[in-house]
């Protein structure tokens, strides 16, 4: 009899524009508004929530990918992402587990499928995307949920009995390593792990995560994490787009141009705050899509999420790209200003000459 009861999911991300007009979508899908989600299972004050929730679409029939049939649904955000979601129930014992995760994770096929899938809804919600791009970026995240995990006594497993039993399994699985890790990987890998119950665990990885909980628990923590993986592919783009920016920005500088250089700089300068500006309010649309109490379990399990798939990591070089922009653009404009004030200084004095050599000849 098989020991463990769950299902694998697949979370896959892809940033199709600028923005998804949420109005324009109700109408191209004949949905219903969304709610506010996620319904948490722990108690929690009615502020947290999703302020703006993303729109779900169910695909019709299941999606065929490596011999197995994922169940498929679609979500829109509003800041621009759709993500693909992929749902495989498995009954196995820990040892299968840890094999067909290894197969699962990081697919060439399953990319394949996901990515023919997305851009097929995407083409039928075109009028919907305010700036589309031609190019996604895209992120892939693995979420394995364990709803019964029984002990050879044949009893439901405590969190603690999991970890110390079975924590070398858990941690090859949110690491995507089908071979044994060393200790001290295993540690590393488990020392961010969190209960709420004796019952339930939440272990996050920078490739997947491992929850054992029940389908109700379990629901929340799984689109904390697919949020979490939208805050990266945010970042993401934020930072190649101010990459684009400063680079352009330092050519400039270095062209040698003489007073006219200075003139450009203006028009640099401008373009530069726009999108000092414009990162400035999507990173905070998007920081504030979801509100937490800084001590609640599923802000905790947020933040570590968060922190395991890079979310941190990306914001800190978005931020010091910003502060970079802004000293530029301080520099920039000064140059600009006292190209101006030059020019009109020099024009003053040209006309206090002509006055004089007109007095002089009467």
């Amino acid at each position: 009899m098989a020991s463990l009861r769950g299902s694998f999911y697949v979370l896959m991300l892809y940033d199709v524009g600028e923005q998804i007009r949420m109005e324009a979508l109700l109408g191209l899908l004949g949905s219903q508004p969304p709610r506010r989600q996620p319904t948490f299972k722990h108690p929690t004050p009615q502020y947290v929530r999703f302020e703006r929730p993303p729109m779900v679409e169910q695909t019709e029939g299941a999606l065929e990918a490596m011999g197995e049939r994922f169940q498929a649904r679609i979500k829109y955000y509003d800041y621009g992402i759709v993500s693909l979601e992929l749902e495989l129930p498995f009954e196995s014992d820990w040892d299968q587990l840890v094999k067909l995760s290894s197969r699962w994770i990081a697919s060439a096929e399953l990319d394949r499928v996901a990515l023919e899938l997305a851009r097929k809804h995407v083409r039928r919600i075109d009028g919907a995307l305010i700036e589309p791009y031609e190019t996604w970026l895209s992120e892939d995240y693995y979420v394995i949920h364990i709803a019964q995990a029984l002990s050879d006594e044949n009893r439901p497993m405590t969190a603690a009995e999991v970890l110390e039993k079975h924590g070398g399994e858990i941690a090859q699985m949110i690491r995507g390593d089908s071979a044994t890790l060393s200790a001290a990987e295993r540690h590393d890998a488990l020392q961010s792990s969190l209960s709420y119950y004796p019952t339930d665990l939440f272990a996050a990885g920078w490739v997947a995560a491992l929850i054992y909980d029940t389908p109700e628990g379990a629901a929340p923590a799984i689109q904390l994490i697919e949020y979490a993986n939208t805050q990266l592919l945010e970042y993401r783009h934020y930072d190649e787009a101010l990459s684009e920016v400063l680079a352009d920005v330092y050519r400039t500088l270095e062209h040698k141009g003489g007073w006219f250089r200075r003139w450009r700089l203006a028009r640099k300068a401008e373009r530069l705050n726009a999108m000092r500006l414009e990162v400035t309010e999507l990173a905070e649309r998007t920081d504030n899509a979801i509100k937490f109490l800084s001590d609640m379990f599923y802000a905790r399990a947020h933040k570590t999420a968060a922190a395991k798939i890079g979310v941190t990591d990306y914001r800190n070089l978005v931020e010091a790209k910003l502060r970079t922009a802004g000293e530029l653009y301080a520099f920039m404009t000064n140059e600009f200003h006292q190209a101006r004030a030059f020019v009109l200084e020099a024009m003053v004095v040209a006309i206090l000459i002509v006055d004089l050599v007109m007095l002089f000849r009467g």
